[in-house]
């Protein structure tokens, strides 16, 4: 019988309620959730847990998403991660920079989870 992988998704999101969201519905679907509560945290957590998909918040303490993402993309081996940013900057001069700077899909707060499943199922599973 083969062996199944559960997927692993980083949340490094600042918001306790947001997190809160985030790890239930996500666990609820199946995944293994690694929690990262600042920038840096998020950096230490990918490196300990290799995630398959990272959701990152962009207003976060210690390093911002910005930075974190260009850190993640600039990885030979990180950078094959998908990246969701899920925040509450909402103008298009962002949204153009995340996709710019890698990011595989942007949400802006506030979103339904349930909507965000089917998306997220397909970035684990590595379709775009």
């Amino acid at each position: 019988m083969a062996e199944v992988h559960i997927k692993t998704i980083l949340v490094a999101e600042d918001d306790p309620e947001t997190r809160t969201i985030l790890q239930h519905g996500l666990t609820r679907a199946g995944y293994h959730v690694v929690i990262a509560e600042d920038g840096e945290q998020a950096l230490e957590k990918f490196r300990e847990t290799r995630p398959d998909l990272v959701l990152l918040d962009i207003e976060m303490p210690r390093l911002n998403g910005w930075e974190v993402l260009e850190r993640l993309k600039s990885g030979w081996r990180s950078r094959k991660v998908p990246v969701m940013v899920i925040t509450g900057k909402t103008s298009d001069d962002d949204k153009i920079r995340g996709y710019e700077l890698g990011v595989d899909y942007y949400v802006t707060k506030p979103f339904n989870i349930q909507r965000l499943l089917p998306i997220i199922r397909n970035l684990v599973s590595g379709i775009k």
